[in-house]
């Protein structure tokens, strides 16, 4: 059975997820604005339509008489020369009492029984489904005096049907749906134009990253926009700071390697001597002591990683607790008592090798020099884009350090004392880690415990 995971798709370029999200908008807006302008001509239609109904009734009305025999007269001409073409989609009706029916020429054949009488001054605009369509009828009720001032009440009817109506509002959407295409066309390669634009920096970025590969570079140099000058701000430090730990374990290979030569060269002088077997015997138990002396001197150097770039921060609570119940196992006979005044939730900004080498080498060297008691306070300080600084200082009960030997212990494979065991380069990683986090080492006495204080600052990453 094939167990090879899938491959993965490939995530969108900028550019296309830019497009794709500008497509998206800009098509739901024009549909908006298509929608809205569609309803806003429907609507003005319809209104347009009622006036030119309204108008022709009113036309109908001022040319009807009523004569003094109480029968109706019907105008001669006809505001629209639909109304006398027979099938033209305008039609008049006039309705009265006792059965009065007046219809125009244009409404032979068709059927108008929908038509009802209204109340004078009664107006009346609404839709009607016949056999034939749909029409659009406006009816107006009034009430016209004869010649001996006798009422007669009427109701003109005003139809159209609705093929009219619909082919008016199906030519503007098909002019604006074009219109509005072509907008959507233009603003779509505008913003293409426009996002190729944008997007240069970007892409120079990237073209001067591919130049530091090739070795043709060594920097980001640009000028670049403001919102990326933080970004190869960064790549630039991180560029350098990836250099600098290829060149510092190339050096500490090379100077490994130095070191051993000359011990070896004595140990194969040794055994090429044939000298006394017990002095043979100390000679080389003395060359293997420094040799090993050598190798822990330069894994500890290699081992101190340097300040990185792009580097997570550390909670120092559970280091430090772990820290000192090992140290505490090995001190056991001397019955150190450790505290703790750790801030809470202070962090170490930087990497966790870094945080074991440093705080490691300070409890270590505190332990190995107290008489009871040792005192560990870590707080932040400083705080620069929501990152915080570490303030971490050790202080034990023993005889101190003499201010004038203060630069003479910091020093690498110098011990305190000699006559303690060690390699004498613990405060000198110490002191690495410090410069690499471009931090501040103080030593000096503890003014609560009475033996040496050594204060490390870093600031913020």
């Amino acid at each position: 059975m094939d167990t090879a995971s899938p491959t993965k798709r490939r995530p969108l370029s900028l550019a296309a997820r830019a497009a794709l999200a500008t497509g998206f908008a800009l098509a739901a807006f024009l549909g908006l604005t298509g929608l809205a302008q569609n309803k806003a001509n429907y609507a003005s239609e319809l209104s347009a339509m009622h006036d030119r109904l309204h108008n022709y009734a009113i036309a109908y009305i001022t040319g009807t008489d009523i004569t003094r025999a109480g029968k109706v007269t019907t105008p001669d001409s006809q505001p629209n020369p639909d109304f006398s073409r027979p099938g033209s989609g305008l039609y008049a009706i006039i309705v009265g009492n006792d059965g009065f029916r007046w219809e125009s020429s244009s409404a032979l054949g068709r059927d108008f029984d929908f038509v009802r009488m209204l109340s004078p001054g009664e107006t009346a605009f609404e839709p009607v489904e016949t056999r034939s369509g749909k029409l659009y009828v406006f009816s107006y009720g009034v009430s016209l005096d004869s010649t001996d001032k006798r009422s007669v009440p009427l109701t003109f009817a005003i139809a159209q049907t609705e093929d009219q109506f619909e082919r008016q509002v199906a030519t503007y959407r098909r002019t604006q749906f074009l219109w509005l295409a072509m907008l959507g066309m233009m603003l779509m390669l505008l913003q293409l134009f426009l996002l190729r634009w944008s997007l240069l920096p970007l892409r120079r970025v990237s073209s001067d990253l591919a130049h530091i590969e090739r070795g043709t570079r060594d920097h980001l140099d640009g000028p670049y926009p403001v919102e990326l000058t933080v970004l190869t701000r960064r790549l630039n430090a991180f560029i350098d700071s990836e250099r600098e730990q290829r060149s510092r374990y190339r050096d500490t290979l090379a100077d490994l390697a130095h070191s051993l030569k000359t011990p070896l060269a004595v140990v194969r002088s040794q055994l090429e001597s044939g000298g006394d077997a017990d002095t043979l015997r100390g000679d080389i138990l003395d060359q293997v002591r420094k040799m090993d002396e050598i190798v822990a001197y330069q894994l500890s150097r290699a081992a101190t990683s340097g300040r990185r770039t792009i580097a997570s921060v550390e909670p120092i609570a559970g280091h430090a607790e772990d820290l000192v119940q090992s140290l505490e196992k090995v001190y056991a006979a001397k019955n150190v008592l450790c505290e703790f005044e750790l801030e809470e939730g202070v962090s170490f900004p930087g990497e966790q090798g870094d945080l074991l080498e440093l705080m490691g080498n300070l409890v270590e060297n505190a332990f190995k020099w107290a008489s009871h008691r040792v005192l560990l306070t870590a707080r932040s300080v400083g705080k620069v884009r929501g990152r915080s600084g570490l303030e971490l200082v050790v202080e034990d009960d023993g005889p101190g350090i003499p201010d004038e030997k203060i630069e003479k212990i910091l020093q690498r494979g110098v011990r305190g004392d000699e006559r303690v065991q060690g390699h004498g380069i613990g405060l000198s990683i110490v002191q690495d880690i410090v410069k690499a986090y471009q931090g501040e080492l103080h030593v000096d006495r503890s003014e609560e415990l009475g033996g040496a204080r050594f204060s490390v600052k870093l600031p913020p990453p």
